[in-house]
């Protein structure tokens, strides 16, 4: 059962398609359809914290990834349920995720068509810089995506190298992403490409917000991910991030990538962790849109790739809020900005 007559659907996306049962903690919706090429040999990759990590024992298609499962359905079935969802406004976006092998590129294309042969449903690209290649971009425009997500994830070059490089025996070099970033760029215009980066890797708050702010520099945009151990995976021992890094970290993406404030007016400790963010925040924290998952729109230009609990569990407290905080959690968030770490 391999792409692209099969995809992988997170099992949020399996949930809205009603391909799977279950119940999302209160109330949340999931809007964007995550669907992941799958093959009987994997990913090529191994990055360290990655569920899909070919080192990680067991077989592919039973792997986790961003903490849930991804069960496997052929693509019929499920381009008809996107269809179907996409006209009641259950759905508003598709994502589709390569994994690292050449043959990802040409599958990822196929399914695009697929679903695009039966919805006009907004479709992303999360590519696999490693195996892209600059002349697949127009290819991808045409087969109907309207954004490309890259997943820098690490955001300096010693990080990407000992999570994603040389340091786990990895094929991804930090030069390629930037430069496919570049690339996206160039086919699909600023607004169009965004970066994922994820926090927990070994980064300071500094580093973090600088590559931010980087990407937003480029003409993109930043989505943001807390680090998750995923079990049997190399770092499967390491500490998650303190809530209070992440909320300092998601509310100075939320002030750059709005053009509200530059990294250089951010101040800092001795330790690079934000003491002051150059303007008066209370407005924005008290909007609770800061804290909220950031990812790509849907139709209506909200964001419609919200991962309900893709970071935590459940009856946690949620690092990306997959819906507007409320009262009691913005009180908590209030609390967690100002908290720092002995």
């Amino acid at each position: 059962m391999e792409s692209p007559k099969f995809v992988r659907l997170s099992l949020a996306a399996a949930m809205t398609l009603d391909l799977a049962q279950g119940r999302f903690y209160r109330d949340a919706k999931l809007y964007c359809i995550n669907l992941l090429v799958t093959y009987d040999d994997g990913c090529a990759a191994n990055c360290s914290y990655c569920g899909l990590s070919k080192v990680r024992p067991g077989k592919y298609d039973k792997k986790s990834f961003i903490r849930v499962k991804w069960p496997v359905h052929d693509i019929e079935t499920v381009s008809e349920r996107i269809a179907e969802k996409a006209v009641s406004g259950d759905v508003k976006r598709v994502c589709i995720s390569m994994v690292t092998r050449r043959r990802a590129v040409e599958d990822t294309i196929t399914i695009s068509k697929v679903i695009r042969e039966k919805s006009d449903v907004p479709i992303s690209f999360l590519i696999a810089p490693t195996v892209v290649k600059e002349e697949d971009f127009p290819v991808f425009k045409n087969a109907g995506a309207d954004k490309i997500g890259i997943a820098i994830d690490a955001v300096t070059n010693e990080l990407f190298i000992r999570h994603r490089g040389k340091g786990v025996n990895g094929p991804h070099k930090m030069d390629r992403y930037w430069e496919c970033f570049d690339e996206a760029l160039k086919y699909f215009g600023k607004g169009n490409v965004g970066s994922h980066f994820m926090v927990g890797l070994g980064e300071t708050e500094k580093e973090e917000v600088k590559a931010i702010q980087k990407v937003r520099d480029l003409g993109g945009e930043t989505h943001l991910f807390a680090f998750f151990p995923e079990e049997l995976s190399k770092l499967e021992n390491t500490a998650r991030p303190s809530i209070p890094k992440y909320r300092r970290i998601q509310l100075a993406r939320y002030l750059i990538d709005n053009d509200i404030i530059n990294v250089k007016q951010i101040k800092f400790n001795e330790k690079d962790e934000i003491t002051d963010f150059g303007i008066e925040i209370d407005e924005y924290v008290q909007s609770g849109k800061p804290f909220m998952t950031s990812g790509c729109v849907g139709t209506d230009g909200e964001v419609a790739c919200n991962r309900p609990f893709a970071n935590e569990k459940p009856t946690e407290e949620p690092r990306n809020f997959p819906f507007l905080p409320d009262e009691n959690d913005i009180s908590k968030i209030k609390e967690e900005i100002w908290q720092y770490t002995k």
